[in-house]
């Protein structure tokens, strides 16, 4: 479990969370202080923190600053894995707070359980108006609980496609028949990318090989089908049913995230002026962020690095997002006055421009710039981020460099190690 964001509150002690815990409601300066502390103590799994959270979660107090400290203990009850806290929890499943009953779920398979009645409980929620029934049906099938597979058929036909994705790879997962395993994959080209980045999910889960093809395809941030690709990648390989060599184009072209190289989704009903493609980057919604992409190649290469220059200075240094996509297009359209900003772009560890680090050393490659060569030497040998890693191995590669490679034959990650035995 990626533990980096769990200590936010750094000037804050056990006791003192717990103190807040204790204090009624009302005595507090600042109310919301219920729930930082609620949240802290998933940093102190003693028996003292523990209590205090299962005292929050029993205090049934309608205010809502309560309400929201109670769900947040249950989640971290939830994160420490508590036991003996999962009476307490299985309670909290007929709360009439839906998000509540979420987070009581979601603690339950967290923590686990054979207990068939907890099961049972669980499974009758998806015939309870307004709850989340997609994490529903995914904690159901993590448990592979098939006396829910009827409740289960209802929802999917669901108008949610989220829900409806989760629901039709359950039953396949639950039934073992995976004919329809064909309708999840379909989601991939939906032009919702909630439906997108949900369907990706139940794939991993799922374990749906055959469909690594069509999740590098998908319009979504690289971050999504990087992440299904090798969490599919560290459970399929070890069994023998996928290989590397079989994996490796697909996971070369999500590295390198190439506009051509996806299904896009979206389209221009006429040809859009610069300015607005230039927003597009800006989009939270990727796909559209690759359409736009693609048009700055097609239709406006002469102007397009000029006016990503600008755009950069003015905004998307700020907006990770945007710079993701600046850092790549500058590359693409060998623009060498880049080459400080692809450099700086290499070298930004702040963890929100992480993506933009792979990025970069491709995009200097695109260059074709020698002088990239030691930096990306250094940056593959300081660094751990999987993606930054393998980029660099392309972008040498790219660069005349056959050495750097064979440092990485025997390196930790099974993928690493793979592209660099075939890079040598």
């Amino acid at each position: 479990m990626d533990k980096r964001f769990f200590n936010i509150f750094p000037g804050l002690t056990e006791e003192k969370a717990i103190a807040l815990l204790e204090t009624p409601l009302e005595e507090l300066e600042d109310k919301s202080e219920r729930y930082v502390a609620a949240s802290h103590l998933v940093n102190f799994p003693s028996e003292r923190s523990i209590n205090a959270l299962m005292k929050t979660v029993q205090d049934t107090n309608p205010v809502l600053e309560q309400k929201i400290a109670r769900r947040k203990a249950i989640e971290t009850l939830g994160r420490l894995n508590v036991t003996s806290a999962l009476p307490t929890i299985r309670g909290c499943l007929s709360d009439a707070d839906c998000y509540t009953v979420e987070n009581a779920v979601w603690a339950i398979s967290e923590i686990g359980t054979e207990d068939q009645e907890i099961l049972a409980e669980i499974a009758q929620l998806l015939s309870k108006p307004g709850q989340s029934y997609r994490l529903i049906i995914q904690v159901l099938a993590k448990f592979d609980y098939k006396p829910a597979i009827s409740k289960i058929q209802q929802f999917t036909e669901s108008d949610d496609e989220p829900i409806a994705s989760a629901a039709i790879a359950t039953i396949c997962r639950l039934t073992g028949d995976y004919s329809q395993m064909t309708k999840v994959v379909e989601f991939l080209e939906h032009s919702s990318v909630n439906a997108r980045r949900a369907c990706i999910q139940d794939l991993i889960d799922t374990k749906y090989y055959q469909s690594i093809p069509n999740i590098a395809k998908c319009p979504v941030s690289m971050v999504f089908r990087l992440r299904a690709i090798r969490l599919l990648a560290e459970t399929g390989i070890p069994t023998g049913e996928i290989n590397f060599a079989e994996i490796e184009p697909f996971l070369d072209s999500v590295i390198r995230d190439h506009p051509n190289d996806l299904e896009l989704v979206h389209e221009y009903d006429q040809t859009p002026a610069l300015e607005f493609v230039i927003k597009e980057l800006y989009s939270t919604d990727f796909g559209r962020c690759y359409l736009a992409s693609k048009t700055l190649l097609e239709v406006y290469p002469e102007v397009a690095a000029a006016a990503l220059m600008a755009t950069f200075a003015e905004s998307a240094h700020n907006d990770y997002g945007a710079h993701y996509h600046v850092v790549k297009l500058l590359g693409w359209l060998k623009y060498v006055d880049a080459y400080d900003l692809l450099v700086e772009a290499l070298h930004n560890t702040e963890p929100q421009f992480q993506k933009s680090r792979g990025a970069a050393a491709l995009a200097l490659a695109n260059l074709g710039d020698e002088r990239a060569i030691p930096l990306l030497r250094e940056s593959i040998s300081k660094t751990r981020i999987f993606d930054l890693k393998y980029a660099c191995l392309l972008a040498l590669k790219k660069l005349g460099d056959n050495q750097t490679a064979q440092l990485f034959v025997d390196d930790s990650d099974l993928l690493i190690q793979g592209k660099a035995k075939n890079l040598i």
